[in-house]
């Protein structure tokens, strides 16, 4: 018999298993499956960017002799 695994659901914590049994892995109900999918929606998730001036830790363009 295959050990189960168990994980925290990623919204709120809670234990539950990772398997086929559980439809809403990694998360543990449908619930918490729809928050997380608001919050992508609503763009409340954002992927840190990071911004430098032009020209700035750009290396020499001039032409070389």
């Amino acid at each position: 018999m295959a050990k189960v695994r168990i994980v925290s659901c990623p919204q709120c914590g809670a234990k539950t298993k990772w398997s086929t049994d559980n439809p809403f892995r990694p998360f543990c109900s449908e619930r918490c499956k729809q928050i997380d999918l608001g919050a992508w929606a609503s763009e409340s998730y954002r992927v840190p960017v990071s911004t430098r001036p032009d020209n700035e830790d750009l290396p020499d363009q001039s032409p070389h002799d």
